[in-house]
């Protein structure tokens, strides 16, 4: 099988060299380009493609896979939001996905971004930097018997509500499948979560039903002085009514992995360049915003897991194989 790849990183490149010693049969070819309607052409000749988060899989591009040849799409990666499934099954094209690599790296994160923006510590290192070693504008509150709120209980949600229960939280939970391990959590309405928590951290996938789950009116049922993270998509989150949010100083804090204008920003250089009119630049000027560059995921666990389960995919698709790991439009 050969197998196209594109957004290649010298930390996919190693990553997936490493695990081709064990899987003879495939043949790989690393582009820097991303997967879009123009770049598709470029799999002329090949079996496969792989993407990621931000490729741009849309109808326009599985037509033009389609009619080169292609006939699987190999997301390294658990989201699929970015890909028009109804088109790929009007196709035969297959969808494989990588549903689990490392919730902890995710939840780990989360964690991370919910106490560096609480106790502001983006700001206490640059203080300390310029020998500033007061303690004003740094003042954060315990998590010691707050109440945390968990929207979405699969993997990585329930290991980030289990992180918040070993600081000694009470944890809520919001999800239509209640998950039997979190003997701990006490599933509520959404309502309520919002309500109640203290710190709200999102680990649910982006559907249709819950765009911009995170709005205005879900903001105002929000406790005054609480902490919001996404690791999840950006675009649970409507920008501009969280930006109102925080200038209304609704928030205490807010720790970002993933937010809507991510797309031309994800894991690129873009540090020469002037942001005109970015939402992103608006977050940034904010005091109690962290964002990280979608770096969740990034370990050295999570990055073994994603090359060893696409290229057990590839090996599936090619034995003609059912997999739970594929992604379909029903």
């Amino acid at each position: 099988m050969k197998i196209l790849f594109y957004d290649t990183k010298s930390y996919d490149r190693e990553s997936f060299d490493r695990q081709l010693a064990n899987y003879p049969g495939i043949e790989i070819d690393y582009l820097k380009g991303d997967l879009a309607p123009k770049s598709a052409v470029m799999a002329e000749g090949y079996d496969a493609v792989c993407a990621f988060v931000n490729s741009d899989i849309r109808a326009e591009t599985l037509e033009s896979l389609n009619q080169h040849g292609v006939h699987l799409v190999l997301m390294r990666c658990a989201g699929f939001n970015n890909v028009d499934l109804e088109t790929a099954s009007r196709l035969g094209i297959r969808v494989l996905r990588v549903p689990g690599y490392s919730p902890e790296a995710v939840a780990e994160h989360a964690m991370m971004l919910a106490l560096a923006a609480n106790r502001h510590v983006h700001k206490s290192y640059v203080k300390v930097r310029e020998n500033d070693f007061s303690l004003g504008g740094l003042m954060g509150y315990n998590f010691y018997q707050k109440t945390a709120g968990i929207v979405g209980t699969g993997k990585i949600g329930a290991a980030m509500a289990r992180i918040c229960h070993g600081f000694g939280m009470k944890v809520l939970a919001y999800d239509i499948h209640h998950n039997p391990s979190l003997d701990f959590a006490e599933y509520v309405s959404l309502d309520e979560l919002l309500a109640q928590s203290d710190l709200i951290s999102l680990h649910c996938p982006l559907t249709e039903e819950n765009y911009h789950l995170i709005c205005r009116e879900t903001i105002r049922q929000m406790k005054d002085g609480v902490i919001l993270v996404n690791t999840s998509r950006g675009g649970l989150v409507k920008t501009e009514d969280l930006i109102e949010g925080i200038r209304a100083r609704k928030f205490f804090a807010v720790g970002l992995d993933v937010y809507e204008e991510e797309t031309p920003n994800v894991f690129e250089d873009r540090s020469d360049e002037i942001l005109e009119h970015s939402v992103t630049a608006r977050l940034l000027s904010f005091p109690n915003v962290i964002i990280t560059s979608h770096q969740g995921f990034f370990t050295e666990e999570a990055l073994t897991a994603i090359s060893q389960t696409t290229l057990e995919n590839a090996v599936s698709h090619e034995k003609g194989m059912d997999t739970p790991n594929e992604v379909t439009a029903h």
